[in-house]
């Protein structure tokens, strides 16, 4: 026999977090739609009864389809007993300061004022908000707050915030990676350019890698810097942060940073997932700066 698929209809006035509520699902194993009109609701729950492979599943409703208007009994026609409908609110006063910040104009008020289009939201959406199964007020809420809510109310367990480290190698000669959150310099620890045995080495060679880690200084680094990691990832975590991008630079990019990038990030694969890169190990130009 088939489960009942789990159904959330998101809601609400615009600006009061639908995206942020829509991504979170996303991350909770729902499949998301966005700005589904209501009038194709009988529609889209007949094909879902036909499939054997979506559970769960979170669509956006709102005032952004001119189909909505007139069209609120289709919700309740075609609601089933498992579907939820969960209601972002916020006042006034919030709603506007947040249309402020971004700049954007109102969906129901292109050509007027912010206001009037939110009281006019608010008109179209009163029949909606009475009948929602939950209703989250998220003017004092940030974004992190938000998703911490959805996910205590909606998730099963299975579904956790995803959260992506790459370790990438680089060589300064060839510039920062702008996408980097964390830099570190390996230029302290001693060159192998130097040995003419592992010159024309990288630091994927066992060699160069041995080479690196038994240099003064090299081994007692890495344990201080897994420690460093190992206190603020989690801290990362918390504050909403889905992804770390940790640069370990030397000067071309092919011996020292390549040797920790690899360890660091097979260290870190103990608990996350992670993505070892090396953005500059092909770039071997000949020159008169040191790899």
């Amino acid at each position: 026999m088939k489960n009942e698929q789990e159904i959330v209809i998101i809601t609400g006035m615009s600006g009061a977090g639908k995206t942020v509520a829509m991504q979170a699902f996303e991350d909770m194993g729902f499949l998301t739609t966005d700005n589904l009109p209501i009038a194709l609701l009988g529609q889209f729950f007949k094909m879902l009864q036909d499939s054997q492979s979506v559970q769960k599943v979170a669509l956006v409703v709102d005032a952004r389809s001119m189909e909505l208007l007139g069209s609120i009994d289709e919700m309740w026609k075609n609601k089933r007993a498992t579907t939820k409908i969960l209601f972002l609110d916020a006042n006034e006063q919030e709603l506007v300061a947040r249309y402020k910040e971004s700049r954007r104009q109102h969906p129901l008020a292109p050509d007027g004022r912010v206001l009037e289009g939110i009281e006019k939201e608010r008109n179209v959406l009163e029949g909606i908000k009475n009948h929602a199964d939950i209703l989250i007020n998220t003017g004092d809420l940030s974004n992190r707050q938000l998703r911490k809510i959805l996910f205590a109310k909606f998730s099963d367990g299975t579904h956790r915030a995803p959260f992506n480290v790459q370790v990438m190698s680089f060589g300064f000669k060839y510039g920062l990676p702008l996408d980097a959150d964390l830099v570190w310099d390996v230029r302290f620890l001693t060159n192998p350019f130097y040995d003419p045995s592992l010159r024309d080495l990288t630091g994927l060679d066992q060699p160069v890698y041995d080479y690196v880690m038994q240099t003064d200084g090299a081994e007692e680094f890495f344990q201080n810097y897994v420690k460093l990691l190992n206190l603020t990832i989690p801290r990362y975590i918390s504050e909403g942060k889905t992804s770390l991008v940790i640069a370990i630079g030397c000067t071309g990019g092919q011996h020292r940073s390549v040797a920790f990038a690899e360890r660091i990030g097979r260290t870190l694969e103990a608990n996350y997932q992670v993505r070892i890169t090396h953005r500059d190990i092909e770039l071997r130009k000949e020159s008169s700066v040191k790899s």
